[in-house]
């Protein structure tokens, strides 16, 4: 089987979070969402669980934190093509995010924009020349 990752957030708003993970690229996998928690999976491998603060709370009795004030992770998503940051960055900004939260890098070989989701989260949008990520191209 392929290893998966799960990253878990708690988020304020359900509805809201689902709508940015959604134009970030995630499609709902209804089996394992509810009425407190969306399972958004973002590739095949890759799922985000969304889980409102009372059902995060299920899981942990640490204080849930507000990743708006304070840096917890930075989380990167690639994405197929260089135009595909700037289109993707122009779906979860419509869909209430806010683009640019970390400054862009680009360089040459790579691009990167954030978008922050509607709780603070921020998502680093990437681009890798494929040769380069493949270890055939040269860095810089």
């Amino acid at each position: 089987m392929t290893k998966m990752i799960f990253v878990n957030l708690p988020v304020r708003d359900l509805n809201a979070a689902e709508a940015f993970y959604t134009a970030l690229g995630g499609n709902k996998n209804p089996r394992f969402s509810d009425d407190r928690s969306r399972c958004m999976m973002l590739s095949d491998a890759i799922g985000v669980m969304l889980m409102t603060h009372d059902r995060y709370g299920d899981f942990t009795t640490r204080t849930i934190g507000d990743a708006r004030e304070k840096s917890y992770a930075l989380l990167a998503l690639s994405v197929d093509s260089r135009n595909g940051v700037g289109e993707t960055l122009a779906k979860v900004t419509a869909a209430g995010g806010r683009a640019d939260p970390t400054p862009p890098q680009d360089h040459g070989f790579m691009l990167s924009r954030s978008a922050e989701d509607p709780d603070g989260n921020i998502w680093e949008i990437m681009w890798m020349d494929p040769a380069v990520a493949a270890g055939d191209g040269p860095v810089g």
